[in-house]
């Protein structure tokens, strides 16, 4: 019909001049914001934006909006995801402009990661005192793993992602990472530590584990490690779990057992003082999910006062497709 579009044609106009090419050659490599492409391509951030929303239209990008940030990622969807396979396969990416953008794009990166050192050197030191209260984490790590099993999963969505160690523990297991944090220091500490560990099929997003955007059955795997204790409402994080993830599939969650180490409400941010296993077993009733598992870990016995972790597996009930509790 004349005049009329489809979403091949859009996709093919949006990519169809330099800049917007040189654009989506920089995101082959990784989200950036909107701020770290006006550096890279040294162009005006009202330019940028017009050529990013033209690639948005087009359903070449996708735009996640995070606190006054913007970060851009290429789209997955198809035909757009052919689309760009089929561009990046004929582009000589070792000529001008391609090469000095990617070099520009390292000090983008370079930076980045200063900013993260910088932001962890000023907690460091807390959070080594909570790692010296409870079990090895590497220990805790190789439980989480084996609970989970080898996969290989689909999708991986880990709630609460702080530094994003879950998801670099996951890296090789999964087609797809999605983490999710409300810190914008923690969620730049995790882009740094997925760009270092050479971790290409994860992301981060910013938002509230309590209402996370992520559509209903996306999910296979779901971590919720070390983040119940923060929130008001745990129950509210696991009844988004319940929703997120697809029939049968697995939760775990990592998070402390009831103790009385007061000075962590004011020195680390706890709200409560542990899980209770009554208080997991009420949610996970309300959330519709079904407990399959726990481990403890004792705290280091050279410790008066110590911290015991728990490692809760939880399945999610086969039910009928888009019906959640």
């Amino acid at each position: 019909m004349p005049g009329s579009s489809s979403p091949l044609i859009d996709a093919l106009k949006a990519a169809g001049e330099p800049t917007r090419l040189r654009i989506l050659t920089l995101l082959q490599q990784g989200e950036l914001s909107v701020g770290e492409l006006v550096k890279i391509l040294d162009q005006s951030q009202p330019r940028l934006s017009h050529h990013l929303k033209t690639l948005t239209q087009g359903g070449l990008v996708q735009r996640f909006p995070e606190g006054a940030w913007v970060f851009y990622r290429l789209s997955r969807q198809q035909p757009a995801k052919s689309l760009l396979q089929a561009i990046f396969s004929e582009l000589d990416t070792d000529n001008a402009p391609f090469h000095t953008d990617r070099e520009a794009l390292n000090h983008v990166r370079q930076a980045r990661a200063e900013s993260a050192e910088n932001f962890f050197a000023d907690i460091a030191s807390r959070w080594d005192r909570l790692r010296g209260l409870h079990y090895p984490e590497t220990e805790i790590e190789a439980a989480v793993l084996a609970a989970a099993g080898h996969g290989p999963f689909e999708r991986v969505v880990d709630l609460g992602t702080g530094t994003g160690r879950m998801m670099i523990l996951f890296g090789d297991r999964a087609t797809e990472i999605e983490g999710l944090d409300l810190s914008h220091q923690m969620l730049t500490l995790a882009r740094a530590n997925l760009v270092e560990s050479g971790i290409s099929n994860a992301h981060v997003r910013h938002g509230y584990v309590e209402q996370a955007p992520f559509q209903d059955g996306s999910a296979d795997l779901i971590i919720v490690h070390q983040v119940l204790h923060y929130l008001e409402a745990p129950e509210q994080a696991l009844r988004e779990a319940a929703r997120i993830l697809k029939s049968e599939g697995c939760l775990l969650v990592v998070d402390f057992a009831p103790h009385e180490l007061e000075f962590l409400r004011e020195s680390a941010g706890h709200r409560r003082l542990g899980i209770r296993n009554e208080d997991m077993a009420d949610w996970l009733i309300e959330a519709g999910l079904e407990f399959e598992q726990t481990q403890s870990f004792e705290p280091p016995s050279a410790l008066e006062e110590g911290l015991e972790v728990k490692l809760w597996k939880i399945r999610k009930p086969p039910i009928a497709e888009g019906v959640y509790p």
